[in-house]
């Protein structure tokens, strides 16, 4: 068995025209908007993280950089679609993962079950293997300040063939 863990944060901005941002692969309403160069899917990003991570893969920026422009605006599912294609090419495969979303706002409660149910679709697990869940930093540092929002997540990863 291998076990990677992933982080990511992303800046909160002025909507503008938008009305919602994507978290977990789930368009959630939402006054402000995610400044990223993908769609700063941070629930999706930091699972990215983990997946490359049990595998010693590197990280979501090595594999679609913010350089390359071919991946801006890029939906995250894609993404973690990618990097499930990356451990299976390893010889591993996903048992579960374990989310945490650190947020003062969206409350996402509403939405948790409809992410489960997106990971779920792109990794190939049952929802039952997908836990995802959401906190606040009770007002303190960038999060709690609105400034930004964060996730964490845990993948645990094992080998076919292992001995």
């Amino acid at each position: 068995m291998r076990v990677g863990f992933g982080y990511d944060a992303h800046r909160l901005k002025a909507a503008g025209t938008a009305s919602s941002i994507r978290l977990g692969g789930v368009d959630v309403p939402f006054d402000r908007a995610i400044e990223a160069h993908s769609d700063g899917d941070v629930v999706l990003h930091a699972l990215c993280d983990a997946l490359l991570g049990a595998c010693a893969l590197g990280d979501i920026g090595m594999h679609f950089p913010d350089s390359d422009p071919s991946w801006r605006g890029a939906d995250s599912r894609r993404l973690l679609r990618a990097c499930i294609e990356k451990v299976s090419a390893t010889g591993c495969w996903l048992s579960n993962v374990d989310i945490t979303l650190i947020a003062e706002r969206p409350r996402v409660r509403a939405h948790v079950d409809a992410m489960r149910e997106a990971i779920a679709a792109d990794t190939g697990l049952g929802v039952d293997r997908v836990s995802v869940k959401a906190t606040t930093t009770e007002r303190m540092g960038f999060v709690g300040r609105e400034e930004g929002i964060a996730a964490e997540a845990v993948a645990l990863v094992e080998e076919r063939n292992a001995v």
